[in-house]
């Protein structure tokens, strides 16, 4: 092992941010990033050796790979991770369009979808069919439907989600607005009791391979959908209007008032999906 990878791995153990899933993915960008440093020739360096020459060595080298913005954003906040850890974080500008990241690219398709009666039966698992209906009703993602413990999570007006069951390690709040949710979490009550929905003779991962087999073998895919969907119907209830994505008018189309809503809306639905830029609510909701 040499010596930048060393000083990363050890790096990585010191600062364990974000959720389990979180730093394994950290370890591994930051494994093929030394390694594609060394490729490039830099093969002395350690972790505090980082400038913005081997930042710009890096961006280069994806680009050229022509990996999707998306997967060049995510090797970004690893590589701002190692920067600020080593007290570097001024070498790397604070926009990725200084550095000629494009931003994400959306098809311009509706990805919101929807699970009736019918859909669910065909999941035989009623754990599984739980987790499913908890992401219609709350915009969940798999990992924080599959981790959910209603006990914990059910505080009256709200739900509360451990920052270990969400991407990032971050904690957020989700109001409960609608009859439908709070029957939902009722149901959930009644099946998980005092635990989760993971069974208590399965670890989450086993439980997660239960969730995908029984969503293949009843035909349903693309479920994050789910979450497009809570999207655009909290959008269309915080402003009275559909979003873009769901038929409704562009954000340039809108009057200074409108246009005021349709920031506090997106402002919202970005804190109950659990990100930390209102941008990243035009993937839900167009533009």
């Amino acid at each position: 092992m040499d010596d930048l990878t060393y000083d990363l791995k050890q790096l990585c153990h010191r600062n364990r941010d974000g959720g389990r899933k979180t730093q394994v993915q950290r370890m591994q960008s930051l494994k093929l990033i030394a390694k594609q440093l060394k490729d490039a020739g830099f093969d002395k360096m350690h972790a505090t050796s980082l400038k913005g020459k081997h930042v710009d060595a890096l961006v280069d080298r994806w680009k050229a790979e022509n990996l999707s913005a998306g997967t060049i954003k995510n090797r970004m906040s690893h590589l701002r991770f190692w920067a600020q850890k080593v007290g570097k974080a001024g070498v790397i500008p604070a926009s990725n369009a200084a550095l000629g990241i494009p931003q994400r690219q959306s098809s311009g398709a509706n990805k919101a979808k929807t699970l009736d009666v019918e859909q669910l039966d065909r999941v035989n698992d009623a754990r599984v069919q739980m987790s499913l209906r908890l992401q219609q009703a709350f915009g969940l993602r798999r990992e924080e439907s599959i981790k959910f413990q209603p006990a914990y999570a059910d505080r009256g007006d709200h739900i509360a989600l451990k920052g270990s069951w969400a991407k990032g390690g971050r904690p957020r709040m989700v109001p409960i607005t609608t009859a439908g949710q709070r029957a939902v979490l009722n149901d959930a009550h009644a099946l998980a009791g005092s635990g989760s929905l993971i069974p208590a003779h399965l670890t989450y991962i086993q439980q997660r391979h239960v969730y995908d087999g029984q969503c293949k073998a009843a035909g349903l895919s693309t479920m994050h959908g789910l979450r497009h969907a809570y999207a655009q119907a909290r959008y269309e209830v915080l402003t009275g209007w559909k979003p873009p994505a769901a038929g409704g008018p562009a954000v340039r189309d809108l009057t200074p008032d409108q246009r005021a809503v349709d920031v506090e809306a997106r402002q919202q639905i970005s804190r109950e999906l659990g990100h930390e830029r209102i941008q990243i609510t035009s993937v839900y909701l167009g533009r």
